[in-house]
């Protein structure tokens, strides 16, 4: 049977999980269940219902937690979002809302179960040491099963890499705005709230690169330690069905 390092899990899974855990949660369907929660906006709801799992917090940990959004969108939306539900009410609808995406979107997907079983071991045993949304998220109920379950624990492990990249661009010494002007550019910038004039930061590009390496690596150490090279293997394909399902439908 084929088999694959932590390395080589992460380079095959990865981009995948991210696309579609951001392909719900950007979903038109997705805002317009917040709408029907009562939040006037759906990125109100995003910002509530994603955030909410750290609890009733200043929205100075929001930020933290957050990493590269613009401070004052982040205050600006927690404050908001406040107003039509407590954070853990908030995460609670958000976590419904992924489940009921899940069963609108991925009903007849042939891999559900053991997907799950694989992703779950890895979420379960991977580190939580400063990484607060992937914890928050982590602690949270999960569906009974199914594709609900399943796309929960994509979130999950969404979260996770994004906490782990954040502490490496941390590391490496970028900035919120310099890691991502040095990687997606000023859209991505625009898009994640930054209306100041943006600098340039061409010159810190390979400091990006590192921050990449040292996220890789660090998830490639959970891999290793949560399954076998052949379950690895099996993750890896099993996700990129789960991206052709959801993502080239």
């Amino acid at each position: 049977m084929p088999e694959l390092s932590g390395q080589q899990t992460v380079q095959a899974a990865d981009h995948v999980l991210h696309d579609v855990g951001t392909a719900w949660m950007i979903h038109e369907d997705t805002g317009r269940r917040g709408v029907e929660y009562g939040y006037d906006k759906p990125r109100t709801f995003y910002f509530a219902g994603r955030g909410g799992v750290l609890g009733d917090v200043d929205p100075g940990v929001v930020i933290a937690a957050f990493g590269w959004w613009d401070p004052g969108l982040v205050r600006l939306m927690w404050d908001r979002g406040l107003a039509f539900a407590t954070p853990r009410e908030s995460a609670r609808r958000y976590a419904e809302a992924c489940a009921a995406w899940a069963e609108d979107h991925l009903t007849g997907f042939e891999h559900t179960d053991r997907l799950s079983e694989l992703a779950e071991r890895v979420v379960d045993a991977a580190d939580e040491s400063c990484l607060s949304l992937f914890a928050g998220w982590r602690a949270e109920p999960r569906a009974d099963g199914g594709v609900g379950r399943l796309l929960q624990l994509v979130h999950v492990m969404r979260e996770w890499r994004g906490s782990v990249h954040l502490v490496a661009t941390t590391a490496v010494g970028l900035g919120p705005l310099e890691a991502i002007l040095a990687n997606e550019g000023e859209s991505q910038a625009r898009f994640l709230g930054w209306r100041a004039e943006l600098p340039n930061c061409d010159h810190l590009k390979d400091r990006h690169v590192q921050a990449q390496e040292i996220t890789d690596r660090l998830l490639a150490a959970e891999y290793e330690r949560a399954l076998s090279p052949t379950e690895r293997a099996e993750f890896a394909d099993l996700v990129h069905k789960l991206g052709t399902n959801v993502l080239h439908p």
